[in-house]
């Protein structure tokens, strides 16, 4: 038995309340197991029945995901009594051994030393992670408002590049886009399928991006006003779209007045405590705080770090936050460098932002596994970078296949309790990464991808100009303005036509959104994808150089490159058929 392989921990990913009766329990092992059981019952059953010792009422466990050297198996539980006590017992090669939180033995050892049992205390409702319901049911769309729209009224004072001219292109280069053209375009969107807009940062900010905020009260001139965001929000919500803002708290701007008074003042400031200062000579003519003579965001002077964990800076972004949620309706922060903000910051937010709006969508920016953040009433979810990785990896390099595939996606799934999973940010590209098709440089492949972000548990997002397929490898090419006039001609109708298509499946057929899948894993063919969605709806994506054959037992719900006739998929092809 690979012992080492064998990994639990009570009140954690492998334990949690799921809802205000069910507990999840699940155990990490080695391929070795062949069945997995648990012992378990209220931890005081033995006095209730005046029975000397404690004892647990066996159950056999699922068998729920398979990753590259583990299984994890999984068990719901409803507690009578809210509580919860157990142990493992595992099958392996004919032997028998029990699982404690203190030990891992053989069954006949079990009796000697001390046992300590695993311990869920109890079921409080308040504990549970409960994400907005709405969430994922919601196919997103980010937008960059400086490179979006302008609205049919703009005019040009001198201080903006004429619309999509990329000559001598630099990453501050400033168009004009702005809210109102935004809600000029909200009914392009809706025709598309999106449910939700996602806009990186609209505060006065001298940048194109708009991540190094001077003023957190002011929406940028360029982009417009209060009254403008209103309308926004206002029109988007009549038309059964949310909206979601980017909350910049880990640093600001350099001319953010704070910033400025410390830097005037030094340790005289009433500011000085909002940041991470080092020493007296911050002022200094330098790019870089390598030094260390303060924090900064990457090193960048010109975004010092904000102390979170000062009282008078969370109260501040309290405030801040609160307004945006009362004044404007907005349903969604998604919270810049989310990883580096204190947790104390994040727990306090979260209270009273869901003390305004219960459900209102906290999205953390976390490149990596980010369970501490979910599981505290910090964040609803994450931005699902390793899910994005998975589905960029497997177009990308050909020698994975479709058990890689299961593998990688498996692994992400495993990461959080199955509320948070549902809730997960998931996206092919974004304003940091290169634009999806550069990593194919096929629409048919970038189509694939697509369909397996629409199809994955999680609520999915189209970077702006990804249904037209838009290139771009790096700054400023991956933001680039978006062709209205070529758009509006119909030039990429046909493209964005099927990626309309794929969004709108996510409403049309429930299970799609459902967390519980089953991969089908063809031996004959290392490069098909392919899984069924709640036992109703299957996709198969054909990554192989050849046709594969399709069963007839079948209604398609989506297809590309797929023949109906002869029930073959191409090469570059995707199907989406309900069971029958």
């Amino acid at each position: 038995m690979n012992r080492s392989a064998v990994i639990h921990r009570s009140n954690s990913e492998y334990t949690y309340a799921a809802d205000n009766d069910t507990v999840i329990v699940k155990l990490r092992t080695g391929k070795d197991i062949d069945k997995a059981y648990i012992i378990s019952e209220d931890p005081f059953i033995h006095e209730l029945n005046r029975k000397r010792e404690w004892y647990g009422i066996k159950q056999k466990m699922e068998k729920w995901l398979e990753l590259t050297d583990h299984f994890i198996w999984k068990i719901k539980l409803k507690p009578q009594y809210k509580r919860l006590q157990y142990y493992f017992e595992l099958e392996c090669e004919g032997e028998n051994y029990y699982l404690y939180e203190n030990r891992l033995c053989k069954t006949s050892e079990s009796s000697e030393r001390s046992k300590q049992y695993f311990k869920f205390p109890w079921l409080n409702p308040s504990d549970v992670i409960t994400p907005p319901s709405w969430v994922e049911k919601t196919v997103w769309y980010q937008i960059m408002p400086e490179r979006f729209s302008r609205d049919k009224n703009f005019e040009n004072n001198g201080r903006y590049k004429e619309w999509g001219n990329m000559a001598d292109p630099h990453i501050e280069d400033l168009y004009g886009g702005n809210l109102r053209g935004i809600t000029e375009r909200l009914p392009y969107l809706k025709d598309l399928g999106v449910g939700g807009i996602y806009m990186t940062p609209v505060f006065h900010s001298p940048s194109s991006h708009k991540y190094n905020t001077i003023n957190y009260t002011l929406i940028d001139p360029g982009f417009g006003t209060d009254e403008d965001m209103v309308k926004l929000v206002e029109t988007a919500h009549s038309m059964g779209m949310r909206v979601m803002l980017d909350a910049v708290f880990n640093h600001c701007g350099n001319q953010f007045a704070p910033w400025k008074d410390v830097q005037k003042n030094g340790r005289n400031s009433p500011y000085y405590d909002w940041f991470f200062v080092n020493g007296d000579n911050i002022d200094k003519e330098d790019y870089s705080t390598a030094d260390g003579r303060f924090y900064s965001f990457s090193f960048w002077a010109g975004m010092p770090k904000f102390n979170t964990n000062n009282p008078e800076v969370i109260d501040y972004f309290t405030d801040i936050t609160s307004s945006w949620v009362r004044n404007w309706g907005i349903d969604g922060i998604r919270f810049d460098v989310g990883d580096e903000v204190s947790h104390t910051f994040l727990r306090s937010l979260y209270n009273s932002l869901k003390a305004i709006s219960p459900d209102i969508y906290l999205l953390g920016e976390i490149w990596n596994d980010s369970l501490g953040w979910v599981t505290g009433r910090e964040y609803d979810a994450v931005m699902n970078y390793p899910l994005s990785n998975c589905i960029n990896d497997f177009w990308k390099y050909p020698e994975m296949n479709s058990t890689d595939f299961m593998y990688y996606m498996n692994y992400c799934r495993s990461l959080y309790p199955e509320q948070s999973a549902r809730a997960m940010f998931n996206f092919l590209d974004t304003h940091d990464t290169s634009r999806a098709i550069e990593s194919c440089k096929n629409k048919d492949v970038l189509l694939q991808k697509l369909t397996a972000l629409i199809t994955l548990p999680g609520t999915p997002c189209i970077y702006y100009g990804t249904e037209i397929a838009m290139n771009g490898l790096y700054a400023p090419f991956n933001r680039r303005c978006m062709p209205w006039d070529e758009i509006d001609s119909g030039m990429y109708k046909e493209f964005s036509q099927k990626v309309s298509s794929l969004i709108k499946l996510r409403e049309k057929y429930p299970a799609l959104s459902e967390s519980e899948m089953q991969f089908i894993i063809n031996e004959d063919e290392p490069r098909l994808i392919s899984y069924i969605k709640d036992s109703k709806v299957k996709v198969w994506l054909n990554a192989a150089e050849n046709d594969v054959d399709i069963p007839d037992n079948i209604k398609v719900c989506y297809s590309n490159l797929y023949d109906t006739e002869n029930k073959i998929l191409h090469k570059d092809g995707i199907l989406v058929a309900k069971l029958l």
